[in-house]
């Protein structure tokens, strides 16, 4: 089964400084049939303008990781971490005990588009960590590069859940074939470009939610840009 969750769907924010559009819901958006997807909790695409951002706030028992599309968001937490997350950059923060940090644009002049995504843990109360790396466009050429994982396997980044992210790249005769567990569900979200998902057209923004299906088939890229979640079933 494959339900799809369209781009223009989405619940949105519009501030003066911010454009935010909310695969579920988050803030003030609330949709009780899009309250998340297994342990997927949030999929926010913010838009930043230059010169702001997101000033000091806390964070709690969550897996909290961005993935910039465009331009670059500067990182700041309470445990000491300074960094600025560029395009390739995955960074992942468990809040744990709890963490305050700020996200801001250091541009003058551009805007920054990234992935916001929350993950439920499944331990509470952990020493906050933090997390980041750059991976190279190769490896998620035609592919699906394993970025976030329980173990941090393969190279990947580590998360408290049962839950693996996927990163990939698909242009022209691209194609990519990930076997799904039985008894696991799996999440799509296009963040650009366009891309067939076992025989749906999904576009910038679309989503789909996918359950008992042996596989997911990725192919007839156009620029497309793609994170695929592995995910506990969803009940």
């Amino acid at each position: 089964m494959l339900a799809l969750r369209l781009a223009n769907s989405r619940g949105v924010t519009h501030l003066e400084w911010l454009h935010s559009q909310h695969t579920f819901s988050f803030g003030n958006y609330v949709d009780p049939a899009h309250m998340g997807f297994s342990d997927l909790r949030v999929i926010n695409e913010d838009r930043v303008q230059p010169a702001r951002g997101f000033a000091t706030h806390s964070h709690r028992d969550m897996e909290i990781f961005s993935y910039v599309l465009e331009g670059a968001l500067e990182h700041r937490d309470s445990m000491g971490n300074s960094s600025v997350i560029r395009p390739g950059d995955v960074q992942m923060m468990s809040a744990g005990t709890g963490v305050t940090h700020s996200e801001l644009n250091p541009s003058t002049h551009e805007d920054v588009h990234f992935l916001q995504i929350w993950i439920m843990p499944n331990q509470l109360g952990v020493q906050p960590r933090y997390q980041q790396q750059h991976i190279d466009k190769a490896e998620k050429r035609g592919s699906l590069r394993l970025i976030i994982s329980p173990n941090g396997e393969s190279g990947s980044l580590s998360v408290y859940q049962d839950a693996r992210v996927y990163a990939g790249l698909f242009d022209g005769d691209d194609q990519f074939t990930l076997p799904l567990p039985e008894n696991r569900a799996a999440y799509v979200h296009v963040a650009r470009g366009a891309l067939e998902v076992n025989g749906y057209r999904l576009k910038a923004g679309d989503g789909a939610k996918i359950l008992n299906e042996s596989q997911l088939s990725l192919n007839h890229g156009q620029n497309a840009e793609v994170l695929v979640f592995d995910l506990r079933s969803a009940v």
